[in-house]
């Protein structure tokens, strides 16, 4: 089974200018970006589409000026807020609303993207079976029976797998907490 890379290796690689390693990038934090500019900034589809690309175009550009390869998401989180906010002046000019987002709920929007992408790393980290069976009951919201025929697995086994690997997220997300907190 393939180990998932840090972002910091990630970054590592596009500097050095592995072939693979852009693909990846943009591949990894491309749901991030463009959640930003759906969600939190509430741009119509096709700006935020201008801002997604915008973003990525000025990060292969300029991540040669990130201070620190661990600090790429907050990075991209503050230039995709920046260009969503430009374009919203640019919208606003051209069409006046009163409809502004408030930065209280951006920034709450924000924060609950970090933690998805948080989860979506452990989950990541976990690996299959636990993923594939997390992703159905949670994120498409299957039943234990659509489960089961699915994966070839009995119906009343779920619930216990389901519990188990729960038990792994946990861990893996506790593992990442006390990794980020300082000594």
């Amino acid at each position: 089974m393939a180990v998932e890379q840090t972002d910091a290796q990630l970054v590592s690689r596009c500097r050095s200018g592995d072939p693979g390693a852009w693909n990846e990038f943009v591949e990894r934090f491309s749901r991030y970006v463009y959640a930003i500019c759906g969600r939190g900034f509430r741009l119509p589809q096709q700006d935020a589409e201008d801002v997604f690309q915008e973003v990525f175009a000025r990060a292969f550009e300029r991540l040669h000026d990130l201070r620190s390869d661990d600090a790429v998401r907050p990075w991209l989180a503050q230039l995709t807020r920046r260009l969503s906010i430009d374009r919203l002046r640019l919208l606003a000019r051209d069409a006046p609303s009163e409809t502004d987002p408030d930065e209280q709920e951006v920034e709450d929007v924000l924060a609950t993207l970090d933690d998805a992408m948080t989860v979506r790393a452990a989950l990541d980290k976990v690996g299959d079976p636990c993923r594939e069976i997390l992703d159905r009951f949670f994120c498409r919201d299957e039943s234990y029976h659509t489960i089961g025929d699915m994966l070839d697995i009995p119906a009343g086994t779920i619930a216990s797998r389901i519990s188990r690997c729960l038990e792994k997220v946990r861990a893996e997300l506790d593992g990442r907490s006390r990794a980020s907190r300082p000594s």
